[in-house]
């Protein structure tokens, strides 16, 4: 073995276990170099306490350190770019843009939360001065912020090597909470995850950090992943994948003595809604946008739209036809790994085989290692008789349903499971009356999208990406965005505290110059 195939528990190669496995190339077969060791419950306890050790003197790094280190780790993953990629292409069988646009994607959101922990006002400082003559009762000085949980597990997702990944959105947010991170490496790219976990620790060391701030662990059975996770060292969890492997971890996380949040993005239908005048208008465009949204990446987005909802008449028929000609002329691709692609395959014959709903365009025949866009198409009534429709095929698959009015669409809306995004194509002259629907929308949706299509995800401020379960495991975060390191962190109230004894950030001088707010007013002032 090489160390590149070891774990990383801190700065310490380790691989004890005595099972292995290898990462293979989805479009050649091929087996890849590199064998990678099971996690043992002794390396995961190891990792688990030493991220423990190393929280108390991680917490404690002011943020301009903290803020040094992000910036520090995406000018390390920059310096092994070009083997990142190659090694990434070989085990996703992703194509070269889209390596550049993932590396671009990832080293600006590390750098974004840079930026964030440097400013500050993300600790949401709130601070009540003491009213000692206040009557009938005084009151004492107090003061709140947000700090840091302590160890997180992060578990890398197989469909964004990169941005979702080792030192994807999940890290970087937690690590800029100040807390230590253990990546449990997707089985699909461990080679990837191996290279930036690598980097990640030169970075960590170039700082100074404690060791055991990053860990990284191997493993591809559901039991590795609930042994990490019901450490008693861990107190929380990020996750992005399947619905059933984030409910297990939600369940575990549960059981344990000491529950603890796991902040999970399990994808979703993400519906679509076709308004007749704005399809009118614009079928053409409409066409187009939605084809290359639900083929996008081979439909392995958790954004990728699964069900469009369309007023059955001549322009929806229409619609229709074109959508089939589109689909016609695509090619088949590859997916990210074998198991992905079998699973796909076996949910479209489950769907061919019963000739329900009736499959109404196909792409190019697919080869042994690819995959086919498919499209199906169902009215209302028989697609609110089978509840298993409702459910995303992870994969380029799409289903229409025809209803017969506006109404029909929103009784529809109130019965859908959570979602990460909901889109409605409607005309200005149309707002007014899809207004209910739009307002049923809100309730099941994080991102609501008029006239655009819901994959590719902002990394901004405003962003919000997750949903009411299950899309997420709790909708009142995003797992996108400055607003995702919240997740990370929970309030502490400060009582009666002399100034030397608070933290930097609720003292009356205010170092920082944070967005604070004090009695009741927004200050960036001193006291």
């Amino acid at each position: 073995m090489n160390e590149t195939d070891h774990h990383l528990i801190g700065h310490t190669p380790s691989a004890e276990g005595t099972d292995f496995f290898e990462a293979r190339d989805p479009v050649k077969g091929e087996v890849l170099d590199g064998r990678y060791p099971e996690a043992t419950a002794d390396e995961i306890d190891r990792a688990a306490r030493l991220a423990a050790e190393a929280f108390p003197g991680f917490r404690a790094t002011n943020r301009a350190d903290r803020a040094r280190f992000l910036e520090a780790i995406a000018e390390a993953i920059e310096a092994v770019a070009e083997p990142l990629k190659e090694r990434c292409m070989a085990e996703t069988g992703l194509p070269r843009p889209r390596m550049d646009m993932e590396m671009g994607r990832t080293l600006n959101q590390i750098r974004m939360f840079a930026a964030l922990v440097r400013e500050g006002s993300y600790v949401e400082a709130r601070i009540d001065r003491a009213q000692p003559d206040r009557k009938p009762l005084p009151r004492p000085d107090l003061r709140q912020m947000l700090v840091p949980l302590g160890p997180v597990a992060v578990f890398g997702a197989s469909n964004f090597p990169f941005a979702f990944s080792v030192a994807g959105g999940d890290t970087a947010s937690a690590l800029a909470a100040g807390n230590p991170v253990i990546v449990k490496a997707h089985p699909s790219h461990p080679g990837v995850s191996a290279i930036t976990a690598r980097a990640v620790l030169s970075a960590a060391r170039a700082c100074g950090l404690p060791d055991g701030v990053f860990s990284l662990l191997h493993g591809r059975k559901p039991e590795t992943a609930i042994q990490l996770i019901t450490h008693p060292a861990i107190a929380a969890v990020g996750f992005t994948g399947s619905h059933t492997a984030g409910r297990a971890l939600m369940d575990a996380a549960a059981r344990r003595p000491k529950p603890i949040p796991v902040f999970a993005e399990m994808g979703s239908v993400n519906p679509v809604f076709l308004l007749p005048g704005e399809l009118r208008a614009n079928a053409e465009s409409i066409t187009a946008g939605i084809v290359q949204s639900f083929t996008m990446a081979t439909g392995q987005f958790c954004t990728k739209p699964g069900i469009v909802f369309v007023v059955d008449g001549e322009e929806s028929r229409a619609w229709i036809d074109r959508v089939r000609a589109a689909v016609a002329a695509t090619t088949p691709s590859p997916m990210l790994s074998e198991g992905i692609l079998k699973n796909f395959r076996t949910a479209v014959a489950s769907r061919r085989d019963a000739k329900a709903p009736a499959l109404t365009a196909e792409g190019e025949s697919a080869g042994e290692r690819t995959a086919s866009p498919v499209v199906f198409r169902t009215d209302l009534a028989t697609f609110q008789a089978h509840p298993e429709w409702h459910q995303e095929i992870f994969g380029p698959a799409l289903l229409v349903v025809t209803v017969t009015s506006l109404e029909e669409m929103c009784a529809v809306a109130r019965t859908l499971d959570g979602q990460l995004t909901a889109s409605v194509h409607s005309a200005d002259a149309e707002l007014s009356d899809a207004a209910p629907l739009f307002a049923t929308l809100e309730g099941i949706a994080g991102r609501l999208i008029r006239n655009g299509f819901p994959t590719g995800v902002e990394v901004c401020p405003a962003m919000q990406h997750g949903g009411p379960y299950p899309a997420s495991s709790d909708t009142r975060f995003t797992s996108v965005g400055t607003a995702a390191i919240r997740r990370f962190l929970r309030p502490v109230c400060y009582q009666g505290f002399p100034a030397a004894a608070l933290p930097p950030e609720l003292r009356d001088e205010n170092p920082g110059g944070l967005l604070r707010l004090v009695d009741n007013e927004p200050s960036r002032g001193k006291l």
